[in-house]
């Protein structure tokens, strides 16, 4: 305000913006009480007195210069307005405000979380369809098997010999001019995988830092919550749906932020908590039981699934029926135990709402990551040695079946969990009353789904594309379902931390077992001798190794072999990176310990 009426007129305050920099131009617009209308006219004036200046100017400058300036006011104009369309194509932008005014933080948390799997799942898309698929287009052989729609489901027939697959993958080199530049296949593919998991690591290790800081380290920890009743309202907005929005994001913030302010302390006798302890152990018993029996029937499913495949079948019906039973059983039980687990943290009765969602969800995890170690055991150790003329594609296409069926239970489970179970609440059983959204077992489907997702990768460069469109689909149903199912958290509470433990989960264990399975297919194992850019080779690693060799013999590669050999192949390296990241990592801990302590003794002398 004081901003404004400093410059007097609008004239004086258009021509003085017209004399800033460019930055210093969009912050002061940025930070006037103005509607965005009304910046937006500023800013075009501003641009119309800059284009005015320009022409003064004109008879000293040269024609060249001239058309320079134009385009460049041009292209600005083209920026800001491109930058104004894509912001009203974000199309969960308001959504994830109308579900933080009426669910609060921890049902918010689930939808940022799968917003951001989202956007990885595009970006990891893009990665692999640009340096593997397209390069193979150009190399690709004419299909000639049928289409019949059921590979839709099943992943088999028409698609293995597409880009969809490990197998369809040629081993050679691929050059469409004589003499010209070349593309080395084997190279390309080990390479994009390699780094593409190496920028994950980067990408979980910054997010995980991002939110820790922004989540643990917080200062408005310590300060005192009146700022959230005097200073947070906004000025700018005046539509009247968005005001209410606000007072309702800003009433669900008030109650979470008192909640935390007065939390109370039980106090329970020795019999009640032995009794409680008594109640936990059994329900741990029930839960890690159920995961035990669920991998061993994984366990010889899956071996008697691969003794079916090897003997044939009678009709194609029949095959495509069996091919689905695995996928079938796994999401089965996948998507039943959770609810299983869910009703004993119910149980359990827990003294706040965080401490179920947090024991729900390891328990949910133990199971998931269970079951897929058996699997990860059944396809290197099994498929691997098997008789089978591609085991990678046959590998491919199990993880396609797991992802595409995994997807369809997430789907029912939104039907029968939240739908069934309102109808049943408010028709058939009133005292039941809306069910309220399952945050732990909801986030440890999405992790599963991201996880298969990164082992599929090696087998199937393309499946995170068909992710990106699952996890789409799934934002929107699981929205719907959100706003027409469920009743809002009875226990209202502050999760501010919840968004780390979620970015933490997916690191470890997901992130790093698939590491690990990666590690042990592409050093341990021998590729197929029939398809796949690496038939032939004792192991995939080994295209590395004999690239290395080719560039010994010329002298200005001689720095790649020096790093390779020096770095990349030498423990006495990582021994010393891995020493330095944890003498960096324990340094900045005890940093941020000091200035959590300064700024308590700060606020007791702000206290005092």
């Amino acid at each position: 305000f004081c901003f404004w009426h400093g410059f007097g007129a609008e004239e004086d305050l258009i021509g003085s913006l017209a004399c800033m920099s460019t930055k210093e131009r969009i912050k002061a617009i940025q930070k006037m009480p103005e509607t965005m209308r009304k910046k937006r006219e500023i800013r075009n004036k501003v641009l119309k007195e800059m284009s005015k200046k320009s022409k003064r100017r004109g008879a000293q400058l040269s024609c060249c210069t001239q058309c320079l300036q134009g385009a460049a006011v041009s292209f600005r104009r083209f920026g800001n307005t491109l930058s104004e369309y894509f912001h009203q194509l974000r199309v969960w932008h308001k959504t994830l405000k109308i579900i933080g005014a009426e669910f609060g933080t921890s049902v918010l948390s689930y939808f940022v979380f799968l917003k951001w799997l989202l956007n990885f799942n595009i970006f990891s898309f893009l990665i692999n369809f640009s340096f593997i698929t397209i390069p193979q287009f150009l190399a690709a052989e004419p299909n000639n098997l049928s289409f019949t729609g059921l590979e839709l489901f099943t992943g088999a027939g028409y698609f293995q010999q597409t880009v969809l697959y490990y197998g369809f993958y040629t081993n050679a080199t691929i050059s469409k001019i004589e003499n010209g530049l070349s593309y080395n296949m084997q190279l390309a593919y080990i390479f994009t995988v390699g780094l593409y998991f190496v920028i994950c690591f980067l990408i979980l290790l910054f997010s995980m830092a991002k939110f820790f800081s922004r989540n643990f380290i917080n200062l408005q920890t310590f300060s005192v919550n009146a700022s959230k009743l005097l200073c947070t309202w906004d000025f700018n907005i005046t539509n009247e749906k968005a005001v209410k929005l606000k007072q309702k994001n800003l009433h669900t913030q008030i109650k979470e932020d008192l909640t935390e302010v007065n939390k109370e302390v039980l106090n329970f006798s020795v019999m009640e908590r032995v009794l409680r302890i008594a109640v936990h152990l059994i329900a741990w018993v029930a839960s890690l039981g159920t995961a035990v029996a669920a991998c061993t029937g994984v366990y010889f499913l899956s071996i008697n699934n691969l003794e079916l495949f090897m003997k044939g079948y009678r009709n194609d019906l029949e095959s495509q029926a069996a091919m689905l039973v695995l996928p079938v059983i796994v999401s089965l039980l996948n998507t039943l135990i959770p609810f299983f687990f869910s009703w004993l943290g119910h149980l359990e009765k827990f003294q706040t709402p965080g401490q179920h969602i947090y024991v729900t969800i390891t328990r949910n995890i133990i199971l998931k990551m269970s079951v897929l170690g058996i699997l990860c055991y059944y396809w290197l150790n099994i498929v691997a040695t098997s008789e089978s003329q591609c085991w990678e594609t046959l590998v491919g296409q199990d993880i396609y079946r797991l992802v595409l069926v995994d997807f369809i239970f997430c789907l029912l489970g939104s039907f029968f969990g939240e739908f069934l179970r309102r109808i049943i609440g408010t028709t058939v059983c009133m005292r039941l009353g809306l069910p309220e959204f399952d945050i732990g077992r909801n986030v440890l489907d999405l992790i599963y789904a991201q996880t298969l997702t990164w082992i599929g990768i090696l087998f199937s460069p393309l499946l995170p594309g068909i992710q990106t469109i699952a996890f789409f689909i799934v934002f929107f149903v699981k929205k719907v379902s959100l706003m027409r199912n469920c009743q809002p958290p009875r226990k209202v509470w502050r999760t501010a931390q919840m968004m780390t433990s979620f970015i933490l989960l997916l690191f470890c264990p997901s992130f790093l077992g698939v590491l690990s399975v990666i590690a042990v297919t592409v050093w341990r194992l021998k590729p197929s001798e029939e398809c796949g850019p690496f038939r032939g080779l004792s192991s995939m690693y080994a295209a590395v190794a004999e690239w290395i060799q080719i560039l010994e013999s010329y002298t200005a590669s001689k720095w790649v072999v020096w790093i390779y050999h020096n770095l990349i192949t030498s423990e006495l390296f990582f021994f010393i990176l891995s020493s330095f990241v944890l003498i960096v990592t324990y340094l900045y801990w005890k940093i941020i310990q000091g200035r959590k302590t300064m700024i308590k003794l700060l606020h007791k002398q702000i206290t005092n």
